[in-house]
């Protein structure tokens, strides 16, 4: 892998991953960008304690332009775009409507490829590779950052999600506190922990889970399987079997495999209720441990974590989505019309012959 940095116009950093170590990357950002002015803060709920971020700006970002206006294709001709190179394998951004900025964050976009029809479960293994070790490049250099405390590699994939770019790609949050959704994981670690006598709670669901019905897909290093309390009808964590705590701690015999099993998982995804003029919307989220400290979990550390990703749709069958209705949104108690077994069932179906 070669990487490149440069800037854009307006003075954003923009990263290029490459798979050849020979490519040269010298294009400039040739367009009239003012320097970006973000109004991104951060806001703490002090009934629930999690924080909220501000940002009015995001009201002017870009919104389902054209095939041939997209920002995120690379630039041809007269038509300048993010990417001011002619081609590319992978490249990172910051992005130039951030919901987090300066002290308040970090927000990055990611293009997994220069084919604006494409979509991740169309690369190849060296393609998926390359996004891996973008992910993993990215998480080391913003937990760096001194008001960093969590780095959120993830993507959105289509319109019933909110994705306002069709163009292929991801997004990476390095937030300045620990994600209310971490830090119940953190709580529920730290008593598992005390009451087994120092067991480790992601250990165990995964014991667990790996010797039930519940498992869609399963490697060597890597293990896929709806959760026993799946929130979302058609849920998959996938964990690599060696717990570590971060895409940093990956070895290489994971890394090597990963393409394999995750393209699978996508294109299962797909097959279940997708087509090809519909394609099956789905959020995948890695969850990392915080870099910070874990301010209210005594008794654990970063390495009591496990990376994991998540991956789900909205769609709970063909044509018909899962609505976040007043249990979930005012409550947040889901309700989950598929059995978790059922889900897991339907996704072994629907394996690649």
């Amino acid at each position: 892998m070669k990487k490149t940095s440069t800037r854009l116009a307006d003075g954003r950093e923009l990263i290029y991953y490459d798979v050849r170590d020979d490519t040269v990357r010298d294009a400039v950002d040739r367009r009239p960008l003012a320097p970006v002015a973000t109004t991104s803060e951060v806001r703490k709920d002090p009934l629930l304690g999690d924080s909220v971020a501000i940002a009015s700006h995001r009201q002017a970002r870009t919104y389902h332009p054209p095939a041939d206006e997209c920002p995120l294709c690379p630039s041809a001709g007269d038509r300048l775009s993010e990417i001011p190179d002619a081609s590319y394998d992978v490249v990172v951004f910051e992005n130039r409507f951030p919901s987090l900025a300066g002290d308040a964050g970090r927000c990055e976009v990611v293009c997994f490829t220069s084919d604006h029809d494409a979509s991740f479960a169309d690369l190849t293994p060296e393609q998926a590779a390359l996004v891996l070790e973008a992910w993993t490049d990215r998480t080391a250099e913003l937990s760096h950052l001194p008001s960093v405390e969590q780095v959120f590699c993830f993507e959105n994939r289509g319109a019933e999600i909110g994705v306002t770019l069709g163009h292929p790609h991801g997004q990476i949050y390095a937030y300045p506190f620990v994600t209310p959704r971490t830090n119940l994981m953190l709580r529920s670690l730290a008593e598992f922990k005390k009451s087994s006598g120092g067991g480790n709670l992601f250990d165990d669901v995964v014991a667990g889970e790996s010797k039930g019905e519940r498992v869609v897909l399963e490697g060597e290093h890597w293990i896929a399987f709806v959760p026993y309390a799946a929130h979302w009808p058609y849920e998959v964590h996938l964990h690599p079997k060696r717990r570590v705590p971060d895409l940093l701690g990956l070895d290489e015999a994971a890394r090597t495999e990963f393409p394999r099993i995750y393209l699978e998982l996508l294109r299962r995804f797909d097959r279940i209720f997708g087509t090809e003029e519909n394609p099956t919307p789905y959020i995948a989220a890695w969850h990392q441990a915080p870099f910070g400290p874990l301010e209210g979990h005594d008794g654990i550390n970063r390495d009591d974590f496990a990376l994991h990703l998540e991956l789900f749709t909205i769609r709970r069958t063909s044509g018909k989505l899962k609505f976040l209705a007043g249990s979930e949104s005012g409550m947040s108690v889901f309700i989950n019309d598929v059995p978790p077994e059922a889900a897991a069932q339907r996704l072994r179906e629907v394996a690649s012959s």
